[in-house]
């Protein structure tokens, strides 16, 4: 039951066309890895449980527009394949096209982010339900209190009443190090127990606010 969680990712842009044809967009390149390590289990020789593997790619731009007393400051569309790199029976993926949509006002952050799943053959498809537990979005609130961050990130399904919540708290540990605090409850923390009721409490460190 105990085990380490670490996650990598990084983002390139690809194409600037503000500088070439005087229009805000930009396209992305993405990239998210995240690992589930059960470090602490000497018996079975300390094994990965599971790895998530997820590329995007997605078309970006800064609106900075006032909407409803929030300023808007990200409109984004891309594509998104996340998978575990598994075999029969324990493969796990899916295809989604994701439209991201970001709002500020003062210290507090929305990050809304509906998803359309990309249809696959049935005879080949390994989660066909996945939508019924990880729905068709999710939404992230950011609190900045001063130097420390505070995140809430939610899913819903409306239909089967399927979801998570996910709570995080970061704050500074040295001049690129935070500590990090996240609790989860729900489904789909992994691909391979997306249909899997969990719920998970860690602490450890991110470079993340180093960037």
């Amino acid at each position: 039951d105990t085990e380490a969680k670490f996650q990598l990712s990084f983002k390139v842009k690809l194409a600037d066309f503000e500088r070439r044809a005087g229009m805000p967009l930009a396209i992305w390149a993405a990239y998210t890895q995240q690992s589930h390590w059960q470090v602490y289990d000497v018996g079975e020789s300390r094994p990965f449980r599971e790895t998530n593997y997820e590329p995007e790619v997605f078309v970006a731009t800064h609106p900075d527009r006032e909407v409803l007393g929030w300023r808007w400051r990200l409109a984004a569309v891309g594509v998104s394949h996340q998978s575990n790199g598994r075999a029969e029976p324990l493969s796990r993926s899916w295809n989604r096209v994701l439209v991201q949509l970001g709002f500020e006002r003062g210290a507090v952050g929305i990050i809304v982010r509906p998803w359309l799943r990309i249809g696959e053959d049935a005879a080949t498809d390994d989660n066909p339900d996945i939508t019924r537990y990880l729905g068709h979005g999710d939404l992230t609130v950011v609190w900045a209190a001063g130097a420390h961050r505070f995140a809430l990130g939610a899913r819903l399904h409306p239909g089967s009443g399927k979801g998570a919540l996910q709570g995080q708290w970061s704050f500074p540990l040295a001049r690129r190090v935070r500590g990090l605090v996240q609790a989860f409850s729900g489904y789909g923390e992994s691909l391979i127990d997306y249909n899997v009721r969990q719920s998970t409490i860690g602490v450890g460190v991110s470079l993340a606010d180093a960037l």
